[in-house]
């Protein structure tokens, strides 16, 4: 899923595009794309508007309108977006398409339709998102903004409880990093994904601080990870070619040479180098008893899903077999 570097390098690549241009019509091909999923209403609201200005917040790209709203768009795993001439040909997995008055359209393109698509009101004085009502996540601060200092980020993580890597990906304590960054971002701060959040010390407190907006920065400015599907209207990124821990599972540490190792952490794939982001003592005990019973219930689920697929199989052979006698029956006949 594309991370804040990938988004913002989306929104980059719209902006001398599409601003000041006029939405005149709105085609939607999957009405599940747009989060109240109605299309007429999503129409009504955005047809004769002018863009204002592209942006982003968190994970979302934010196209600001003339009015006093703004859309909002969700890529997540396979949403695209291209600025294209309305004589282009159709594409099966375009999902919505803004049609522009001067001839041109921008398409959202999602193969797994994952993608979403919001209506969103703007703060008349300051012209921010107001981010509230059921259709908005609850988000926290944007890591690069120069507010998000040292001593804010120390306050978040006063009293939190927990594991490092899942509160790094909870959008509604920093907003918009992903499993790629926060894998980069710890390796570099040398802190294990599962370290408790109340072990750190002021020292590994700034080491993550820095290493957060370092590689979120670096990620931008090299145009984020063409990993899996994410490009931008301008092309793919180069951030994958930097990536020391994410997805290099069994290959050397760049620090120690040991190999990366690959964990299950809430359900996410997580990668470090166990001796270089070493776990405090305290630690230990407790990770060893988590990874154990992460360890038991995949194997469950794997047994469940043998013996699940072992009962299809055999299902299927009766099927099978049934018609072959009926057909015999009939063939007697």
């Amino acid at each position: 899923m594309p991370e804040l570097p990938e988004v913002e390098t989306v929104a980059r690549d719209l902006r001398p595009r599409i601003v000041g241009a006029t939405i005149v019509a709105v085609r939607v091909s999957w009405p599940r794309t747009l989060r109240d999923a109605d299309p007429p209403a999503f129409a009504a609201a955005v047809a004769g508007r002018r863009i204002v200005a592209v942006g982003r917040r968190a994970k979302l790209v934010v196209i600001e309108l003339d009015d006093d709203r703004a859309l909002t768009i969700h890529l997540k795993m396979t949403g695209q977006l291209f600025v294209v001439d309305r004589a282009a040909p159709d594409d099966p997995y375009v999902r919505l398409v803004l049609e522009f008055a001067d001839g041109r359209d921008l398409r959202l393109r999602d193969i797994r339709k994952f993608g979403r698509v919001g209506v969103h009101r703007r703060d008349a004085e300051t012209g921010r998102l107001i981010e509230s009502g059921p259709f908005f996540p609850r988000l926290g601060p944007e890591p690069l903004d120069p507010a998000f200092t040292i001593a804010r980020f120390r306050r978040l993580l006063r009293g939190r409880r927990g594991r490092l890597k899942p509160l790094l990906l909870d959008q509604s304590f920093i907003a918009g990093i992903g499993n790629i960054y926060a894998d980069e971002a710890l390796f570099e701060a040398r802190l294990h994904p599962l370290r408790s959040v109340s072990s750190l010390r002021p020292a590994d407190e700034r080491r993550l601080y820095r290493s957060i907006r370092t590689i979120l920065g670096e990620a931008i400015e090299r145009r984020g990870s063409s990993i899996d599907d994410y490009t931008a209207p301008d092309g793919d990124g180069s951030m994958q070619e930097r990536l020391v821990a994410y997805q290099r599972t069994g290959e050397p540490c760049v620090r120690c040479e040991r190999p990366i190792r690959r964990l299950i952490v809430g359900g996410r794939a997580t990668h470090c180098c166990s001796w270089c982001q070493r776990l405090p003592a305290a630690d230990r005990v407790a990770v060893a008893a988590l990874l154990r019973r992460a360890a038991a219930a995949r194997r469950g689920l794997a047994v469940h899903r043998d013996t699940a697929a072992s009962a299809e199989r055999t299902r299927r052979a009766a099927a099978t077999r049934r018609a072959q006698a009926r057909a015999s029956v009939g063939s007697i006949h």
